[in-house]
């Protein structure tokens, strides 16, 4: 069965189009496996990462509320007159539970995500972070223990066994943090293990998308090189033999024909061919008759226009000559005239952007004092600032030392008894004002970091502008000298082109004299030739058509 070109053609883009739709949901495919992996690492370590912030958080709350607790006691059992602490020890058995059961669920989560893992990497950390976890676990259970020992002093207003128990729970506090800052190392380790294996992923969908589009162009190259064979090979035969035809042979081989379009156009040219065949064999013979008859009128035209055309050639050159002279005297008068015109406007210009120069650089003198002027304002408000930030230091570290003599002497005045009373009145105020000193400072600090960053930035912005301005005032002046120098030229140059100008017009008034002679006997010369000339012109014309007639009609060989 023979296919068409046209369904060949279809076939084969069908085929290929198949290939890269396949191509492309294979690409898909291997996209959502690394998707997948990447939202499955990403989901587990940040399940991880917030049930370890959670436990901190609520065991930071459970130690503020424990604090609060043994701040009441010991200030009630030195007489002074505060809320009660019940309340608190009632809020902390909650915090505690829900501390545990988080810490759980964590342990839970992790000793799940080991049994899933994606990587052995992955398991051995989850292991470690689960084993952590356990410790810190325990850690906890040994807080809340010596918490509600020390809750249960308080009820019997025992102060020895409260700060025993407060020197227990500072070293389990310390082994809960460090604990809880290993778990957190680990996790990072877990999320550089997790983001190695995403790239491992990424890297072998790649790889594999890579050799399926390399399967898919090779497949697509060797489809295309059989559709080109199938198609490219009767053609080179058909162009061969239109060559052929082209260069005049006519006897020679006919043209393949077949069913499909090479194949009919193949019988369309050999029933052409027929016919040129013919046509070349009638025109050879017509044209071998008219070449005749045209060498004999050129021969006796061409003696008879010789002698005119000799006359009227001198003429010609003469006339030519003069009409260009003219002509180049006009073009010359009034390239000058523009000249000159262009040259005046140009000095008038340079006159007026020589003043604007002299007014910009008068512009950026001002300019540059004026930048100088605030850069020195500017570096004398930096140092002020420093010394206000040195100040403030100062005041910062003398309230962290009141802060401290402060608890001192809480607990010195709790020591005391009742002798200690108004001490520790006077140690709970000194804690407020540190307190709120140290704020304070912090708060001033902020604002003067803010406030030299923005000086420093302006004094750099200032320096860089004084630079900039003098630049533009040494290229001011360069420019001032250059726009002077042009106007001298400019004004030079007027004068030369106006003396020009009166020679060349002198000059134009000699060659039309000269030119309207020549006129007279050019019309002469060329009515005497006019009817010579179309003539011979009407012979060499019948000559040259019998030659490329009868050259046309040699090509072609029947």
């Amino acid at each position: 069965m023979t296919i068409s070109i046209a369904n060949r053609i279809l076939l084969g883009f069908a085929f290929i189009v198949a290939l890269m739709v396949g191509l492309g949901i294979y690409t898909i495919n291997q996209l959502d496996d690394v998707r997948q992996t990447t939202e499955t690492i990403v989901e587990r370590d940040l399940s991880v990462m917030r049930q370890v912030e959670a436990s901190g958080s609520q065991q930071n709350e459970m130690r503020a509320l424990r604090e609060e607790a043994l701040s009441r006691f010991l200030l009630r059992s030195l007489g002074q007159q505060q809320s009660s602490y019940e309340n608190l020890m009632s809020e902390w058995g909650q915090r505690a539970a829900a501390t545990e059961a988080s810490l759980s669920q964590a342990i839970a989560t992790v000793n799940g995500f080991r049994t899933q893992s994606v990587s052995s990497e992955r398991a051995d950390a989850w292991r470690r972070i689960a084993e952590l976890l356990s410790a810190a676990n325990a850690e906890l259970r040994q807080i809340r223990t010596s918490t509600e020992r020390q809750f249960a002093a308080f009820q019997n207003n025992d102060l020895p066994t409260v700060l025993a128990a407060q020197t227990s729970l500072n070293a389990s506090r310390a082994n809960w943090t460090r604990t809880l800052n290993e778990t957190r190392g680990i996790l990072g380790e877990a999320v550089a293990i997790g983001q190695r294996r995403v790239a491992e992923v990424y890297e072998q969908s790649r790889t594999s998308i890579i050799l399926a589009l390399a399967a898919v162009a090779i497949l697509s190259i060797l489809i295309t090189y059989a559709l080109r064979s199938s198609i490219a090979n009767p053609l080179s035969a058909f162009m061969q033999f239109v060559e052929r035809v082209g260069r005049g042979d006519l006897a020679g081989q006919t043209a393949t024909a077949g069913k499909d379009e090479i194949g009919r156009l193949g019988a369309t040219l050999n029933e052409m061919v027929d016919g040129l065949r013919q046509l070349a064999k009638q025109s050879r013979e017509a044209t071998e008759n008219l070449n005749a008859a045209a060498a004999e009128i050129r021969a006796s035209t061409q003696e008879q226009a010789a002698s005119v055309e000799e006359q009227l050639a001198a003429v010609q050159e003469t006339a030519a000559t003069v009409d260009e002279i003219t002509h180049a005297g006009a073009q010359i008068g009034k390239r000058a005239q523009e000249v000159i015109a262009s040259a005046q406007a140009t000095a008038q210009t340079s006159m007026s952007g020589l003043q604007a120069v002299d007014e910009t650089a008068l512009a950026m003198d001002a300019i540059r004092e004026q930048a100088e002027a605030v850069a020195e304002n500017i570096v004398a408000l930096s140092e002020k600032t420093q010394a206000v930030g040195e100040i403030i230091s100062t005041v910062n570290d003398i309230s962290e030392r009141t802060h401290l003599l402060a608890l001192n002497a809480a607990i010195e005045a709790a020591a005391a008894g009742e002798n200690g009373r108004s001490f520790a009145v006077v140690a709970s105020e000194m804690k407020v004002l540190a307190d709120q000193a140290k704020d304070a400072t912090a708060q001033v600090r902020s604002i003067l970091g803010d406030i030299q960053r923005g000086i420093n930035s302006s004094v750099m912005l200032t320096e860089e502008a004084v630079k900039r301005v003098t630049a533009g005032k040494e290229r001011t002046d360069t420019t001032q000298q250059t726009i002077t120098e042009i106007s001298d030229r400019v004004q030079e140059s007027v004068q030369t082109f106006q003396q020009i100008v009166a020679s060349t017009n002198q000059q134009q008034l000699g060659i039309e004299q000269v030119m309207g002679a020549l006129q007279n006997i050019r019309q002469a010369s060329q009515q005497t030739a006019a009817g010579t000339r179309q003539l011979d012109m009407a012979a060499a014309n019948l000559a040259d058509l019998s030659q490329q007639l009868l050259a046309l009609v040699e090509r072609y060989r029947v």
